[in-house]
């Protein structure tokens, strides 16, 4: 299944879900995309619900549905619940940490920095975004004189969730521990997704 690359905050809109993680998608239009995009009231089926909080999820960090559905496998293995270890292997990829610790804006930049060779795991490139580190990883630039767009990000960061660590100055973090349910997104019931795929394996 290809990755989806049209409009980000229409894809928002459908879910009803800020996939960027801002609210900004939500604040102007809270409401469906076209036309009829205010009408749409009918009660979903069950197996409509599951298959929204699914997609909410995927877009959240902008997985293709063969990694997705691979990751979900991996998490039912662990010995975790498996909602709380499948948003942890997800929080451990490189493109969300890279995100998480301000380096880029959207997961979808953290993406493009990682394909493109400017980050470093542990002082060696990595430019594969899904690889999944391990807690205690360092995270940094592979330049010594950061890009640009990685200054303006680091300039207008949030502050960083707890779990990560991250030196400004040296443009580089440490991903510290696996993060607990209550830091993660709460608008989204995991139970709903682990119904959906046990549907289908």
């Amino acid at each position: 299944m290809s990755r989806y690359t049209a409009s980000s905050w229409k894809k928002s809109r459908h879910l009803g879900f800020s996939t960027l993680e801002t609210g900004e998608e939500l604040k102007k239009r809270p409401y469906g995309p076209g036309q009829h995009g205010q009408d749409r009231k009918r009660k979903p089926s069950e197996y409509g619900i599951q298959l929204l909080e699914k997609q909410k999820l995927r877009n959240l960090y902008g997985v293709n549905e063969r990694q997705f559905r691979r990751l979900f496998l991996i998490a039912k293995r662990e010995p975790t619940v498996t909602g709380l270890a499948f948003f942890r292997i997800l929080e451990s990829r490189l493109d969300n940490l890279v995100f998480r610790m301000g380096f880029a804006r959207t997961r979808a930049g953290a993406r493009q920095l990682v394909n493109h060779g400017h980050i470093l795991v542990n002082g060696k490139k990595v430019d594969i975004a899904s690889y999944l580190c391990s807690v205690g990883d360092k995270i940094s630039l592979k330049e010594e004189t950061p890009l640009k767009v990685v200054k303006e990000s680091m300039e207008s960061r949030p502050a960083s969730v707890a779990y990560v660590q991250v030196d400004a100055d040296k443009f580089e973090g440490v991903f510290l521990r696996q993060p607990e349910r209550n830091e993660l997104p709460l608008d989204i019931q995991e139970s709903q997704i682990i119904e959906y795929y046990n549907r289908l394996l």
